[in-house]
């Protein structure tokens, strides 16, 4: 029996992906022995369908195989919006140091050499499951509670994961993403963290499209090269409607207040709104009492102070 402490639950599922039976059949008893679930797969094809089915946590995979070798499965792996975030560790020949430069370039997270010791590829399975399992659960967590993150790698790029209200926000802003940040938003988070600062003191990073606006901050750095950012946007329909909410406004009277915080007089709320300025002035009228304020200018403090409070809820959630 192979003894170990690294012995993981029955759910935990490995992808062994290579074409020599021996390899398998030694691989595949290990880790049974260990108490993984274990997937097989003898190509790179099967590899990729084996992958997207979504039980796989880690994947041991060969350098070369005949047909489509490890280093184009990484590639299509991290390509997949499904798979970019298992980890590959790649099996690779002891003296052939630039397979291992070419796993790092696909896209692996870490490799073993040959010939493969049973006890180094649990603890190395053993090593990434930990890691993977925290960004599972905090993944989990996010997208429970509808928020919307990311994780980019500083040095290339690459999108490790995002939520689905991420990924629709990115695609609303910048187009169909891919497996790469988008290059404005990855410039701006390289030139950020070159300058020393707290998380807290870092300026967001903000796109304007028609009415919306992205704002982007850095909430953490999670690995020694990854960086969660936390995407929130915002319009002039969704502040009016926290207006109405916090105050219980109409919603015209939340459109009226929002405009006097943008700094509008009753005539130019007035041609916006299409009504006359004495309406306007009979809907402020409302909203001082309403606010318990007797000026334009008391309203519109009140209304700021207001929507800074709810943005700063929403950040210590996400953080």
């Amino acid at each position: 029996m192979l003894e170990n402490n690294l012995a993981q639950p029955f759910t935990d599922a490995v992808l062994i992906v290579d074409d020599v039976p021996d390899n398998l059949s030694m691989l595949h008893d290990a880790l049974d022995e260990a108490g993984y679930m274990v997937l097989v797969a003898t190509n790179g094809e099967s590899a990729l369908q084996r992958a997207r089915q979504g039980l796989a946590k880690v994947i041991l995979l060969d350098a070369m195989m005949p047909g489509m070798d490890g280093f184009e499965v990484c590639r299509r792996l991290k390509a997949d919006f499904t798979t970019q975030h298992i980890p590959v560790i790649f099996m690779t020949g002891l003296t052939e140091s630039e397979h291992v430069v070419a796993a790092f370039d696909a896209g692996g997270t870490d490799y073993v050499t040959k010939p493969i010791k049973p006890a180094e590829v649990l603890a190395r399975i053993a090593s990434h499951l930990q890691r993977a399992r925290a960004t599972d659960q905090a993944r989990t967590a996010l997208d429970a509670f509808g928020q919307a993150s990311v994780a980019i790698t500083l040095h290339d790029g690459i999108l490790v994961w995002q939520t689905p209200l991420a990924r629709q926000m990115l695609q609303t802003f910048f187009g169909e993403p891919g497996k790469m940040a988008p290059p404005p938003l990855l410039n701006w988070l390289q030139e950020t963290i070159a300058v020393p600062a707290s998380l807290e003191e870092l300026a967001p990073f903000t796109v304007v499209s028609d009415a919306k606006r992205l704002i982007v901050s850095i909430s953490a750095q999670t690995d020694e090269n990854e960086w969660l950012l936390m995407l929130r946007e915002e319009s002039d329909t969704a502040q009016m409607d926290a207006l109405m909410t916090a105050f219980k406004l109409t919603q015209r009277e939340a459109e009226v207040l929002y405009w006097v915080v943008r700094g509008k007089t009753s005539r130019d709320i007035g041609d916006i709104l299409g009504a006359s300025p004495r309406t306007i002035n009979k809907h402020l009228e409302r909203v001082f009492e309403k606010l318990g304020v007797e000026t334009r200018t008391a309203a519109a403090a009140k209304a700021i102070d207001k929507m800074r409070a709810v943005s700063h809820q929403r950040a210590d959630v996400s953080r």
